[in-house]
């Protein structure tokens, strides 16, 4: 297979970037698409260019490393699956293929295809985990967990933190992300003891990096490679409500109202 490709190339955070189209044959149409990438990157390499900059890592849809967006699309032209995950046959013989880091300001540009996705960690340290202590290693069925939250909670936990949620949002919002991490604790016992205090600084720091607002179109959804479920957002906005709602009552009783 036989393909032009224009992709973005950006020297450094500060640099200037700007397409820069290519043109590459002989694909094989069972290639992923990262290994397209490094084929094309060894031909550069052989003619003494520099190979384009792209991140990656297990190559088995599992880090969320491999975040591209393709031809308009967050992770490229296929449903549930990570850039890694891609492969070429998705594509036609002679197609132009667009390649693109993501284009959200929490997630500057580093090099090329590569940026900056810092600001889900900082998220994450902001609450998004359990810090009582929970003695020693329970027996599997000392707590006991209504199978339909464990399940929903799993569901949560898939989350690789990719940024194609925030990727595919006109808003650049991470609310997809951070619900399901909120979701992942609030639906199980050892989350309950800080949930309040999680929902609150996760959504802040959300807030202070500079994610966009929900605006409930469901791009995210549509786009996840892990297809995290929007019901999330609606249960990240009742946990949020009722610790504001809870800080409010605190408040009243130490103010003495």
């Amino acid at each position: 297979m036989n393909f032009t490709l224009k992709i973005w190339r950006q020297k450094s955070a500060k640099a200037k970037g700007k397409f820069v189209t290519y043109k590459i044959d002989e694909i094989s149409q069972n290639s992923s698409f990262l290994e397209m990438l490094d084929v094309f990157n060894e031909g550069l390499v052989r003619k003494g260019d520099e190979p384009v900059a792209f991140d990656h890592d297990c190559r088995e849809g599992i880090c969320g490393a491999c975040s591209l967006y393709i031809n308009g699309r967050p992770h490229g032209p296929d449903d549930a699956v990570t850039t890694c995950q891609l492969h070429m046959r998705k594509f036609k013989d002679g197609d132009t293929i667009v390649i693109e880091p993501w284009r959200a300001r929490p997630f500057p540009v580093i090099k090329d295809l590569i940026v900056d996705r810092t600001a889900f960690d900082t998220i994450i340290q902001a609450g998004g985990y359990v810090s009582v202590n929970t003695g020693g290693v329970p027996d599997a069925n000392s707590i006991p967990v209504p199978k339909e939250n464990a399940d929903l909670s799993m569901d949560a936990a898939a989350c690789i933190g990719c940024g194609a949620c925030v990727a595919a949002c006109k808003n650049a919002s991470a609310m997809l992300f951070v619900s399901a991490k909120v979701s992942q604790l609030a639906l199980l016992p050892q989350g309950k003891v800080e949930a309040t205090e999680r929902v609150q600084a996760m959504v802040k720091k959300m807030d202070e990096l500079g994610f966009g607002n929900c605006t409930n179109t469901g791009a995210c959804e549509a786009e996840c490679p892990k297809q995290i479920s929007i019901t999330n957002i609606s249960r990240l906005n009742r946990e949020f409500m009722g610790a504001k709602i809870c800080a409010h009552k605190k408040k009243a009783i130490v103010s003495g109202f």
